[in-house]
């Protein structure tokens, strides 16, 4: 019977995981600021964007109370009747 013999680890694997480079490292500075300034102004979008749809559900929503019926004013009131009976 043969014995087994430890494999070898590819050389490859051993020089990524020992160097400390990163990605920011190896890009130009040009590219890393404009990739930050991107992510910036997608951030400020996203945070107007949902300002916005805050806004349209809050007009929707006075919209709706605008419109109610008595009978759907008088279901969501608090009072009760037999108290004051």
């Amino acid at each position: 019977m043969k014995k087994k013999q430890p494999r070898k680890q590819n050389p490859s694997k051993n020089q990524e995981k020992d160097s400390s480079l990163k990605l920011g490292d190896m890009l130009n500075q040009d590219i890393m600021s404009q990739l930050r300034q991107k992510q910036k102004e997608l951030n400020e979008a996203e945070v107007e964007k949902k300002a916005a749809e805050e806004e349209k559900k809050r007009a929707e929503r006075k919209q709706r109370e605008k419109n109610k019926s008595f009978e759907e004013l008088l279901g969501e009131s608090n009072l009760n009747w037999k108290n004051y009976k």
